[in-house]
């Protein structure tokens, strides 16, 4: 199965080609509307658009008032986010990145200055497979031809196995689609169950199944850098 990475720049039409691995352009879905699929959300204080060198790039979490998750592969030259706002173009706050810390598949952004808002909690163990989790992101709305989501969207996906792995190498978790699959620009969006992160997007195949990056795996990390 060949996966693409999840990162998007609107610099680039959000069109060009995944840095690794490479792919053929996927066939349009004919029949759900193409997150791709899903809804939008009208409210989420946690959600971060990530932006590399002033464009947008990637989705992302605040989990605490001085860091942002998001994944490995989104870091690149000067970093900024916009926090708190469904809207990646207006709303919330900007903050730029003071510093960056990576293992596999996920990144930690430490803000300028701290932002005060709810922040995404971070789960500690795996969800069952099986479950029907929820994705968020940011990322385009079909398989090529249009540009990210204006704002956030949120799609359904099952569980399909906890001990996948990111594109470095890292565990993670798979998910096929129920409503929605995450596409390019999701990439650092969030992965939740029972209203926690679970995982962080760092792969897709383009039409059914997606790859996050495993919250769980990378708990104690996280908590030694953030301090969550």
């Amino acid at each position: 199965m060949r996966r693409r990475i999840l990162v998007a720049s609107l610099a680039a039409a959000l069109t060009s080609a995944f840095a690794v691995p490479s792919a053929a352009t996927a066939a349009v879905d004919p029949v759900t509307p193409n997150i791709i699929g899903g809804g939008t959300v009208s409210s989420a204080p946690w959600a971060a658009a990530v932006f590399s060198n002033g464009s947008f790039t990637c989705s992302g979490t605040i989990i605490s008032a001085n860091y942002v998750l998001t994944a490995r592969h989104c870091i690149n030259g000067t970093m900024s986010v916009r926090v708190g706002s469904v809207n990646r173009g207006s709303g919330g706050v900007t903050r730029t990145v003071a510093s960056t810390s990576t293992r596999y598949d996920l990144a930690l952004m430490r803000l300028s200055s701290s932002v005060s808002t709810s922040y995404m909690p971070l789960s500690s163990s795996y969800p069952p497979v099986g479950s029907t989790n929820s994705i968020y992101g940011w990322g385009m709305t079909c398989y090529s031809g249009c540009d990210a989501s204006a704002v956030l969207k949120t799609a359904t996906v099952q569980v399909t196995s906890t001990n996948q792995t990111d594109a470095y190498g890292g565990r993670a978790i798979g998910s096929t689609r129920i409503n929605g699959n995450a596409w390019r620009g999701d990439s650092g969006g969030p992965q939740t169950y029972n209203g926690a992160q679970v995982g962080v997007a760092s792969t897709a195949n383009g039409t059914t199944a997606q790859y996050y990056g495993s919250v769980a795996y990378n708990r104690a990390w996280i908590t030694q850098i953030a301090g969550v």
